[in-house]
């Protein structure tokens, strides 16, 4: 008889799995460590062989919904030609997440609105947000925009916005206003001259 290890989830997988459902469905500060493992079926002793601490679990955690949604973002970025319907892409992108029934605001807001500033678990977010906002300039860069950072930071304003809205105010439209406010002010937005680098 052949084992079926292959077909067996790995402690990891399973943590992973129980600590995005409840920290994202209830909250980091919320969801003790004793429920994590309990929801995974693993022992104390994988959590802290695998991760280390709650902190190290909250970290991947947010490693795993930052590559989702990257992955997310970079596929839906697929569908559009041209850098400017690109930086309004990652609108369309953004409005699909909010008509998910289990959308629950930013999982990156959450996880880091008690967090230290200096933990960790902080880190991961701002890598998150850094990864966005180059995505914002590098787009605007691409589109001839004369200054790509600026309308990064103010798409990120209204990507924030739009969760923020979609949340509190359980708006999934959110994003399409989002996504024409984005317009305007790209409509508004000086490009680069001609043949400058």
């Amino acid at each position: 008889m052949a084992a079926r290890t292959s077909s067996r989830v790995s402690a990891r997988e399973r943590l992973l799995t129980a600590a995005d459902e409840l920290f994202y469905g209830e909250g980091v500060q919320t969801v003790g460590i004793d429920r994590v493992i309990e929801h995974a079926g693993v022992a104390k002793a994988s959590l802290y062989n695998t991760f280390g601490s709650k902190e190290g679990l909250v970290c991947a955690y947010l490693e795993l919904r930052f590559e989702r949604r990257k992955e997310h973002i970079t596929r839906a970025l697929t569908r559009f030609r041209t850098p400017r319907e690109q930086l309004l892409g990652v609108f369309d992108a953004l409005g699909e997440a909010f008509t998910d029934p289990g959308y629950n605001g930013c999982a990156f807001a959450r996880a880091t609105s008690e967090a230290d500033e200096d933990s960790t678990v902080r880190k991961v977010a701002d890598g998150y947000r850094e990864w966005l906002r180059g995505l914002f300039a590098e787009l605007a860069a691409e589109a001839g925009f004369a200054d790509p950072d600026t309308i990064a930071r103010q798409f990120m304003l209204l990507y924030d916005g739009a969760g923020q809205s979609a949340k509190m105010d359980h708006d999934p439209s959110a994003a399409t206003t989002a996504r024409g406010a984005a317009a305007v002010l790209l409509d508004a937005s000086p490009l680069r001259p001609a043949g400058a680098a």
